[in-house]
């Protein structure tokens, strides 16, 4: 991986500035680094882990929070309007090579590299992982005797029958409907478009309006509603680790070891729990990274 330069930044706007439109403003020019989320909680959570860890060493920070999917936020990245994202690396691969199939979180950063775009970089990847999922509510998982044991494969003779939902994008990515019917044959009744694994996917698997979605592991609703998680022998959804993504030349060093620093302490049972407090919960996202930054020695 390409190392990162140690750029010092100019002073700039006040570090607690978040942006009323996340896509209106110029671009990052070293009066501030600005940092983006994708439009679902834990994107947002882990953008203001990350930005606060920054802020603490002194490095100026807005945020550009909620902005969309990884379609538009790759390409703000690109151009330099964002200087840093929390990403998901295997969701990052699938996005940039849709047949990238690695076997290994090494593999899969090799991947990334051969990809990415000349001007960025990932930091170290966190031992947290999110990951897509197939994920059925419980009448389903009733009616069909599918148990956490259960795989995606076990759809393949019902799924005609089953609606499924996700963000817009699920249904054109490979790690979404195309991967689901390439990889395991799966071809369902329909799909319908809802949201990032958020308020309204939850919302429609429980009520039955789908009876399958794509669900973030690391969500508390699976637990609390009873829902199935599918396996995933085949690895459709790969590695996830959440890792940061940043343009080479706006870090200094002191930025560069605050992010490996917070990645090296996130580990996936950590973001489960900073994800029930914002999510079930309902604390603000900014309250739970400060809070949990403090308990980890980070701030």
């Amino acid at each position: 991986m390409v190392a990162l330069a140690a750029t010092a930044l100019l002073a700039g706007c006040s570090s607690g500035d978040k942006a009323d439109n996340p896509l209106t403003g110029g671009k990052a020019d070293g009066d501030s680094v600005v940092v983006g989320s994708n439009n679902f909680p834990e994107s947002t959570l882990l953008a203001d882990i990350y930005g606060e860890a920054l802020k603490a060493k002194g490095v100026k920070v807005t945020y550009k929070p909620n902005i969309g999917s990884r379609e538009t936020t790759y390409g703000l990245m690109k151009n330099g309007t964002l200087t840093m994202m929390p990403e998901f690396n295997g969701a990052l691969l699938a996005h940039l090579d849709k047949k990238a199939a690695p076997k290994t979180l090494e593999e899969t950063e090799k991947a990334i590299d051969a990809k990415l775009d000349s001007r960025l970089t990932l930091l170290d990847p966190a031992p947290a992982q999110s990951k897509d999922s197939v994920t059925v509510n419980a009448a389903t998982a009733r009616k069909y005797h599918l148990t956490d044991k259960s795989t995606i494969a076990d759809l393949e003779d019902v799924a005609g029958d089953l609606v499924i939902g996700g963000s817009p994008e699920f249904q054109v990515r490979q790690q979404g409907l195309e991967g689901l019917k390439s990889v395991y044959g799966l071809e369902f009744e329909s799909f319908k478009a809802l949201d990032t694994g958020g308020p309204l996917t939850l919302a429609a698997l429980k009520k039955n309006a789908v009876q399958v979605a794509d669900v973030f592991t690391t969500d508390p609703n699976i637990t609390k509603e009873k829902f199935v998680v599918l396996q995933d022998p085949k690895n459709l959804f790969g590695f996830q680790n959440v890792q940061p993504l940043v343009r080479k030349d706006a870090l200094p060093r002191k930025g560069v070891d605050a992010l490996n620093a917070v990645s090296a302490r996130l580990d996936t049972k950590t973001l489960l729990e900073l994800d029930t407090q914002v999510q079930a919960e309902k604390k603000d996202p900014l309250d739970v990274a400060r809070a949990w930054l403090k308990s980890a020695g980070l701030v």
